[in-house]
């Protein structure tokens, strides 16, 4: 795991193409610190034995209504306007890393 030192979150920051001041990185660097203790805590939590859930509820919910396909639009329709199709798909530019 790297460490989080300035930096690294210069990197990170450049990356996300957006800069950071020092100030900012102090309180990052101090959020991180508390962000691992709590990680921690969390993984010292013994779990054996308890079935994972994939839901948060016991119950399914039953509220939500049923999809139901009116307008569909023609692949070559939805492409059309695109101003870069690769592969079938609308092919945008990458922004981030």
């Amino acid at each position: 795991m790297e460490t989080m030192d300035q930096a690294y979150f210069n990197k990170l920051a450049k990356q996300l193409m957006f800069e950071l001041s020092d100030a900012e990185i102090a309180d990052l660097q101090a959020e991180f610190v508390i962000l691992q203790k709590q990680i921690a805590l969390l993984e010292a939590i013994d779990t054996d034995g308890v079935t994972e859930m994939i839901y948060p509820f016991a119950q399914e919910t039953t509220f939500l209504r049923e999809d139901q396909v009116d307008h569909v639009i023609a692949r070559e329709d939805a492409l059309s306007n695109a101003s870069a199709v690769l592969a079938g798909h609308i092919h945008v530019p990458k922004v981030v890393k």
